[in-house]
C-alpha cells in the first residue's frame, strides 16, 4: 500500500512540475505583475493587471517583490513547489492534532485528489500558505505554546484566516489572539511603508470596492452566492441578508470554542475554517481546503461513511457538472440546485455535525451557557453583506478559465 501510494504520490509531483512549467497560472501571473508594480504609486489597484483587478492586500503585493524580480517561469515554479511543501505541512499539523501517525505519503497523495487542493495549483493560489500557517498555529495552541503569528501573517495576506482570531479570544487564549493582531499590524504597517499610496488607496477606497467582485460564478459555494443564483442576481439581497453571516458566525464560533475548551483542538480548526467559508460572501471552490481538517475529524472519530461522503463531493466536486458559465440553467431553483451547491450543504451538514457531537461526546460538560458566562466581551463589527465580500476575501480569486468566465473573477 505505501508503495502504490508513493508511486501516485511521484505522478502527482511530476505533474505539479510540469503543469508549472508549461501552464501560465492566472492568478499567480496577477500576484507576479502585483509584485512589479506595489511601488509604482497607485497602479496598484488603479489599473487592471493582466485584464483584471488586483484585489489582495498591499502585503501580499509586497511580499511577492522578490518573486516579481525572477522570471515568470522560474517565480512560477518556486511558488508551486513551496505550495507543495506547504501542502505538506498541512498535512503533517492535522494528522498531529489527530493525535496519529498515518504515513504522510499517503496522506499527502489523498490530499492532492482533492478538488480544492489541485484547484488551488491549478490557479496558482495562495490557500495552501493560508492553511499551513494556520494549522501550524493550531497545533502550537494545542500543545500549550505560544501562538498567533501564523494566523496574524494568514490574516495580513488575505484578511479571511482573522476568524481564527476571535476563535483564540473564545477559547481563553488572549495572549495568542494579542500576538495575532499585533503580527497582522506589522505586516499591514510594512506595507504601508514599502507602498504607502498602494495602501493608502487600499484601506481608504478598494477595500470597500465591490464593483471589481462577481458573485454569481457556480465556483461561490458562499449561502450569498447560493441566493444570487437562486435569485438571479444580487438585486434581491437586501439588508436583510447580514442576518445569516452573523447567525452562522456567531453560532459556529461558539461551537468551535466549545471543542476548543475540551481540548479538541482538531475539530475547533475544522469548525472555524468551515464557519469563515459560511459567513464570507465569496467562498470559490479552491478556498475549500478546509475540507483537509474536516476529513480528519471524521476520519479520527471513526464517522467513516460521512467521511466517504466528504470525499466523493470534494473530490468529484458535481457542482462543475452543472450549468454554468453564464448558462440559464444556472439561476434559480431547481432539480440540480442541490448539486450546484454540493460544497455549501455540505459545509452546513458538518456544523450541525459537530453540534450534536457536542450533545453525545462525553468527555466534557461544558456547553453553550458556560461559553457565554466565561467568554471575554468582544465587540462585533461588521459592515453591510457587500462590504464584507472585500473585506473577508481580499484576494485575486479565479476559477478555471473557460469561455464567459472573465467577468466573474475577483
Amino acid at each position: 500500500m505505501k508503495r502504490w501510494a508513493l508511486f501516485i504520490l511521484a505522478f502527482e509531483t511530476l505533474g505539479i512540475a510540469l503543469f508549472s512549467a508549461m501552464y501560465d497560472s492566472l492568478d499567480f501571473r496577477i500576484y507576479w505583475l502585483g509584485g512589479h508594480v506595489v511601488t509604482d504609486g497607485s497602479r496598484l489597484y488603479q489599473e487592471r493587471i493582466a485584464g483584471l483587478w488586483f484585489t489582495n492586500t498591499p502585503f501580499m503585493a509586497a511580499s511577492f517583490a522578490p518573486l516579481a524580480a525572477l522570471p515568470l517561469t522560474l517565480a512560477r515554479m518556486l511558488w508551486q513547489s513551496a505550495a507543495f511543501g506547504a501542502l505538506i505541512w498541512a498535512c503533517a499539523s492535522t494528522a498531529k492534532l489527530a493525535g496519529r501517525r498515518p504515513p504522510l505519503v499517503a496522506v499527502v497523495t489523498a490530499g492532492l485528489l482533492l478538488e480544492p487542493v489541485w484547484h488551488s495549483f491549478f490557479l496558482g493560489q495562495v490557500n495552501l500558505f493560508l492553511l499551513a500557517l494556520v494549522l501550524a498555529d493550531m497545533h502550537r495552541a494545542s500543545l500549550g505554546r505560544p501562538a498567533g503569528i501564523g494566523i496574524g501573517i494568514a490574516t495580513a495576506i488575505k484578511l479571511t484566516p482573522a476568524v481564527f482570531i476571535v476563535l483564540l479570544l473564545l477559547a481563553r487564549r488572549t495572549k495568542d489572539a494579542v500576538t495575532a493582531l499585533a503580527a497582522f499590524a506589522v505586516c499591514t504597517l510594512l506595507a504601508c511603508a514599502i507602498a504607502p499610496d498602494a495602501s493608502r488607496i487600499y484601506w481608504l477606497h478598494t477595500f470597500f470596492d465591490t464593483s471589481r467582485v462577481g458573485v454569481t460564478y457556480i465556483s461561490n459555494q458562499s449561502p450569498y452566492g447560493t441566493l444570487a443564483r437562486i435569485l438571479h442576481g444580487t438585486d434581491e439581497i437586501g439588508s436583510w441578508y447580514t442576518a445569516i453571516p452573523l447567525t452562522i458566525g456567531v453560532f459556529g464560533l461558539a461551537i468551535a470554542a466549545l471543542w476548543a475548551r475540551r481540548g479538541d483542538w482538531l475539530s475547533a480548526t475544522a469548525v472555524t475554517g468551515t464557519t469563515g467559508l459560511l459567513v464570507s460572501p465569496i467562498s470559490w471552490a479552491h478556498h475549500w481546503v478546509w475540507i483537509v481538517p474536516v476529513l480528519a475529524v471524521l476520519l479520527r472519530d471513526e464517522r467513516r461513511k460521512t467521511a466517504l461522503a466528504g470525499c466523493v463531493i470534494f473530490v468529484l466536486s458535481p457542482l462543475w457538472w452543472t450549468p454554468h458559465n453564464g448558462d440559464p440553467r444556472e439561476y434559480g431553483l431547481h432539480l440540480l440546485t442541490p448539486v450546484a451547491n454540493c460544497y455549501l450543504i455540505a459545509g452546513l451538514y458538518f456544523l450541525i455535525h459537530m453540534t450534536v457531537r457536542l450533545r453525545t461526546d462525553p468527555r466534557s460538560g461544558l456547553t453553550l451557557q458556560n461559553l457565554v458566562d466565561e467568554a471575554p466581551d468582544i465587540p462585533i463589527i461588521h459592515n453591510s453583506t457587500h462590504r464584507e465580500d472585500h473585506a473577508l476575501h481580499g484576494g485575486v480569486v479565479t476559477t478555471p478559465p473557460t469561455a464567459g468566465e472573465q467577468s466573474e473573477r475577483l
